[in-house]
């Protein structure tokens, strides 16, 4: 228990932590496929701001006479626009020129009116990789007047230096917003999720420290939600373990008191046995005429004492789990359903020849024995046999011809030291029946009980993994 403790305790990331790192990474991956759309509509803008630009400081030109400017003026022009070379285009008049005497080299033209959503995102990361040391021109409409086309000539280095800074702060504001958004679903997981499990944690690891402690019981509350129902249905399964573990307790104290009561009473009754041995011999006709029902109610009670001293004695059983076939075995009960019963009973087995089990073929035995020996001492005079393979399940049906069961008893059939189908019957034929077919992962029930008779049915599962051997959970040998 202490083991299973620490490990509760280790450290490392909690649920909370976790919680609180995934909320920060998804909002940044969000952010990431906020940020490729933006950074290329942030370039084209940049852009058509340049072409607006290009043309306002083209405008100059109209003024002095034959589109002359000075060099000054020239420079203070271009310098504002940002660019190298300005050409104005007008359908109804020649273009317009404004630039440096000794113009840069072009190393890539940009189609405004010409672009797609890809293209824009590719371009911008393209800008973003490179140093920055090219010069484009940028061919568009102006935003002044779409009649009018211009032409500039602009380094990449100030448009590059100018989407660097807005990513930078992109990337501030995405994680100042992961940052909040994290927090507060933190906050509101904690409160609505992780505080709950914790809480809900705790009490498990309480009552599994002391189960029978009636104060360490999941106290479910009035939540509506999955978690709601999750400690409804925790302190339900608390309760009933509790109760069956209490209930275990006692019977197991009572068991062995049982036992220590059984092993007085025998030898007790062992001493009334020699007694009698002398009855038989009396002359006395009275003493004749009674000692057969006393020496028959002695010895009904040494075996109910023997039957129940081996049953709370005896604890699970390793099954040796091993094909065989079903027919043979019914072959070598039927040689010993001879000596039960009156001595006209007899097994009818209606198996097919190549039917197998996987289980342990004694144990088997032991249960095929039981359920027809009380069905013969209970005056049935033929028990048939019947089998089949369902998916994944053998089947097996047990028939007498007998008087069927009493209804008294059909409900604590599988219940040891209960009623019993006879006078005299301990109930523990059936019960220890029932622990060996669980005990191989199957089971066995009661298909029916009429004046015609009684049907048994059995359910053996045709495999049990990889390995021949197995331990049930509880098998009374």
């Amino acid at each position: 228990m202490a083991t299973d403790t620490n490990d509760t305790s280790r450290k490392g990331l909690g649920l909370s932590a976790r919680l609180l790192l995934l909320t920060i990474f998804f909002v940044m991956l969000s952010e990431v496929f906020i940020y490729a759309p933006s950074i290329g509509r942030f370039r084209l803008v940049y852009l058509e701001e340049r072409i607006a630009a290009a043309h306002l400081a083209s405008l100059a030109l109209e003024v002095p006479p034959d589109n002359l400017v000075g060099k000054q003026l020239r420079k203070e022009l271009l310098d504002h626009a940002k660019s190298f070379g300005i050409v104005l285009k007008r359908p109804d008049s020649k273009s317009l020129m404004l630039s440096d005497d000794m113009p840069p080299k072009i190393d890539q033209t940009f189609y405004l009116n010409n672009h797609s959503f890809m293209g824009l995102i590719g371009d911008a990361f393209e800008i973003l990789l490179s140093d920055g040391s090219r010069t484009f021109r940028i061919i568009g409409a102006s935003p002044k007047d779409t009649n009018v086309i211009v032409e500039t000539v602009i380094a990449e280095a100030p448009l590059r230096s100018a989407m660097i800074d807005y990513s930078l702060n992109i990337l501030a504001l995405s994680i100042m917003i992961s940052l909040m958004t994290a927090v507060l679903v933190y906050a509101s997981l904690q409160w609505l999720f992780v505080r709950p499990m914790r809480t809900l944690t705790a009490a498990m690891v309480s009552f599994r420290q002391a189960p029978e402690d009636g104060t360490r019981l999941v106290k479910a509350g009035s939540r509506t939600d999955e978690l709601g129902v999750a400690e409804r249905e925790l302190a339900g399964m608390q309760r009933g373990l509790r109760a069956s573990l209490i209930q275990k307790t006692r019977l197991a104290a009572l068991g062995t008191a049982v036992a220590k009561i059984n092993h007085d009473l025998r030898n007790i009754l062992a001493t009334a046995q020699l007694v009698s041995d002398h009855l038989e011999v009396s002359e006395d006709p009275n003493v004749k005429r009674v000692a057969p029902t006393l020496m028959g109610a002695i010895d009904r009670a040494v075996t109910l004492c023997s039957k129940t001293l081996r049953f709370v004695q005896e604890g699970a059983t390793e099954l040796e789990v091993a094909r065989f076939g079903l027919a043979p075995l019914l072959d070598e009960l039927s040689d010993a359903a001879v000596t039960m019963g009156d001595g006209s009973a007899v097994l009818d087995s209606r198996v097919d020849a190549q039917l197998e089990l996987h289980a342990d073929r004694d144990q088997m035995y032991r249960v095929l024995l039981n359920l027809a020996r009380n069905a013969f001492e209970a005056g049935a005079t033929r028990v048939t046999v019947r089998a089949h393979s369902e998916v994944g399940h053998a089947v097996i049906e047990i028939a007498d011809n007998g008087s069927g069961l009493p209804e008294r008893v059909r409900g604590e059939l599988f219940q040891p030291f209960a009623r019993s189908t006879r006078a005299g019957g301990s109930g523990l034929g059936l019960s220890i029946a029932r622990d060996l077919m669980l005990g191989h992962g199957g089971d066995i029930s009661l298909v029916r009980s009429t004046d015609e008779g009684t049907v048994f049915r059995l359910t053996l599962p045709l495999e049990h993994g990889p390995g021949e051997r197995t331990t049930p959970k509880l098998v009374h040998g």
